[in-house]
């Protein structure tokens, strides 16, 4: 497969456009048949069964509905390196148990790592704040960004300017299906000094418009500091190296052409960690109704699928 078709299979996925909206699993809407046939069983356990087992019913019996909406909810998320059925979601729940509880703190390296270090460590003001606050995520495989996903025309220029790298630098990147994800656009590296899954340097999502990055521990301190993204769920070390590197990164969806140009930096410092060469590419300015066409929306009041 080519990489222009490639970039069009990519693209084609943004219709439909994915509703990633998640729902309380706490929350239970019972009918009005529904909650006289609850009132008729518990009348009648009362009268059948043990007192102890009747309330260990009584306090059992919203878990299938809590189960249900958990399950509707990672369905909700989409395709991606989980198989979108029951199992997939088993799975989904057992990894849940090691998750990280803080994706915004740096990961701590205590051995020696080369390249020694980050991309822009000589330019610590390389990633300015990112504006408003963080977009909700949800999920583990996949993560998904819920809010603040920008427009199809920033997502169109990451995949030109994954495209774009591949084929100035083609004997040391290339573009691809994602090995996470199994689906989307990626970019790899042919020969890389960190491993990753198939050397995999970065993929982006076109239901959300979100990337998954492998960063240097310098450069990926400076990504979390300011806003522009948080470590994978699993991105823990030790045995979830089978799933995710330790160095795994979620970058936020672009919202407008000033914060795509960041992310295309935060890029190139990826192809420095996966591949240790500092390679450079830029895509020239488009015109000026094309740069306008994606308004910047910081902080959107609701999130809208359809």
């Amino acid at each position: 497969m080519t990489t222009q078709s490639l970039l069009k299979a990519s693209e084609s996925q943004q219709q439909p456009e994915l509703c990633l909206a998640q729902h309380p699993v706490l929350r239970i809407t019972l009918t009005g048949h529904g909650i006289f046939l609850t009132i008729i069983a518990i009348v009648i356990s009362i009268q059948i069964l043990q007192p102890s087992l009747t309330c260990t019913l009584i306090i059992l019996s919203p878990l299938p509905w809590i189960i249900m909406n958990d399950y509707t909810n990672f369905i909700s998320l989409g395709p991606g390196g989980t198989p979108s059925t029951f199992f997939g979601y088993l799975k989904i729940c057992f990894l849940r148990l090691f998750a990280l509880s803080d994706p915004y703190t740096p990961v701590c390296f205590t051995g020696k790592i080369y390249p020694e270090f980050g991309y822009y460590q000589r330019a610590p003001s390389w990633l300015p704040k990112r504006r408003g606050p963080r977009p909700t995520i949800a999920g583990i495989a996949p993560q998904r960004q819920l809010d603040q996903t920008g427009c199809p025309h920033m997502y169109s220029l990451v995949c030109q300017f994954l495209t774009k790298f591949a084929n100035t630098h083609s004997s040391l990147l290339r573009t691809g299906i994602s090995c996470f994800e199994k689906k989307g656009l990626a970019l790899f590296c042919r020969i890389p000094i960190n491993a990753t899954c198939r050397g995999e340097i970065a993929h982006v999502h076109s239901s959300d418009r979100s990337l998954h990055l492998n960063l240097h521990p310098d450069d990926a301190r400076v990504v979390l500091e300011q806003g522009w993204g948080e470590r994978h769920p699993l991105a823990k070390g030790g045995w979830m190296t089978k799933y995710v590197p330790r160095e795994f990164v979620m970058v936020y969806a672009p919202r407008d052409r000033e914060e795509c140009e960041v992310v295309l930096r935060i890029i190139e410092a990826a192809c420095w960690w996966v591949s240790g060469e500092r390679l450079e590419v830029s895509i020239g300015r488009e015109e000026k109704e094309e740069r306008e066409g994606c308004k910047s929306t910081v902080v959107p009041d609701v999130m809208q699928c359809g």
